[in-house]
């Protein structure tokens, strides 16, 4: 057949499938995201994305593997030195990444003073905490005083929490454009910045959807960028558009969850575009695999596995639908910090009678090459194409 008109890339954050060749050198040895997570449930029950062929790539408890999977299948091994969301997301459109963006315990204090002087407010906070629970705890202060909740996660994330009412918004945001340009600096390189703005009363605050995030652009040019010079469609979905800081996206599209993330999938499959569709679905991440929360993990899964059918049903027959990872975080492992895994790789076109196996990937960039090829657009530095293999 000609080459695909549409593709849609589904990323599902952090969903590993087994610790990679080199996790030890992560302090990742024996991180199993899918497999622990099966585990601790009893089995998932995910039956679409077992006639798909997930549990052909490796057998996942409660999956039985497809006597004729659906789709092509194989594990993926990340070449960048990193496991965080953007190391994962760029490879994946064509980047090498060598420098790991930094994670913190806590800020230096000549980072935390510089903030100070130049915002004109006190810090306080300074931690790796949940959003929720540090507003809680610091925010009568805050309203107070006017001091800012500056805080961490395991991610490589510097966050700053703001009442509306105390910091008003275009403040805060000036504030974290600030932090932007400071955290540049390689002896921070800090992925994100994030504002985190809420209202309401000490034991009611709630956080708002003024939250922004300010992300490193990539440190090269990715597919994204030579599709949308070439005029194809780029539509980010989710956090998408975050992570590669707008860079090659023509459409952004914001969603609140994952279900909202796959309602949003779905509505965007009705419409006429060439190009690449391409969503995160973060609340694998960010909801239950940093919170060490095994159980709500899997009920996520099997969620989107429910909404599948959705999108099988309103694949065209020139569309391709690739479905992979960009890192773990097994919430049965140690601490709070994404997993160094190797990743599936599921892709499908509903004019294909049944897929087999690829070989393993040695690079996410496999990704990148392979839509690079299929919209003759400019081939990245890194990753080898597998059209020619699913066609």
């Amino acid at each position: 057949m000609d080459n695909y008109k549409r593709i849609f890339l589904v990323v599902m954050d952090s969903v590993g499938i087994g610790e990679a060749p080199d996790a030890e050198q992560f302090n990742n040895k024996g991180a199993d995201t899918l497999g622990h997570i099966a585990e601790h449930m009893g089995g998932l029950n995910m039956p679409n994305m077992g006639k798909l062929g997930l549990s052909n790539i490796r057998h996942i408890k409660g999956i039985e593997p497809a006597d004729h999977p659906l789709a092509y299948y194989t594990k993926m091994q990340e070449m960048s030195n990193g496991k965080d969301t953007m190391t994962g997301h760029w490879e994946i459109m064509g980047l090498y990444i060598d420098t790991p963006f930094r994670t913190f315990e806590e800020f230096p204090k000549e980072l935390i003073d510089e903030i100070e002087e130049r915002s004109g407010r006190k810090v306080i906070g300074n931690k790796p905490a949940s959003g929720t629970a540090i507003i809680n705890e610091l925010g009568p202060e805050h309203m107070e005083t006017g001091a800012l909740i500056v805080y961490t996660s395991a991610d490589s994330v510097l966050q700053i929490a703001a009442h509306e009412d105390i910091v008003p918004i275009d403040e805060l945001y000036e504030i974290c454009e600030m932090c932007r340009e400071i955290t540049k600096d390689e002896k921070y390189m800090i992925g994100r910045v994030i504002a985190r703005p809420f209202v309401g009363e000490p034991g009611n605050f709630q956080r708002t959807s003024n939250r922004h995030d300010y992300a490193l652009k990539p440190f090269g040019r990715t597919v994204m960028n030579d599709l949308k010079d070439d005029n194809y469609d780029v539509i980010a979905l989710g956090k998408i558009a975050d992570i590669y800081d707008g860079e090659g996206v023509t459409k952004e599209i914001r969603t609140k969850d994952n279900m909202d993330g796959m309602d949003k999938l779905v509505e965007s499959m009705d419409e006429d575009f060439t190009g690449l569709n391409f969503l995160n679905l973060v609340d694998f991440d960010a909801k239950y695999g940093h919170r060490r929360d095994p159980h709500g993990y899997g009920e996520a899964l099997e969620s989107y596995d429910q909404r599948l059918p959705e999108v099988l049903e309103k694949l065209q027959d020139d569309d391709l639908l690739i479905i992979t990872a960009d890192h773990g975080n097994d919430p049965i492992h140690h601490g709070t910090d994404h997993t160094r895994e190797l990743v599936p790789l599921l892709v499908y076109n509903k004019q294909r009678n049944e897929g087999k196996e690829l070989p393993l990937r040695t690079t996410f960039a496999d990704i990148g090459a392979t839509v690079a090829e299929n919209f003759n657009t400019k081939m990245p530095e890194y990753g080898t194409s597998f059209l020619k293999d699913i066609k």
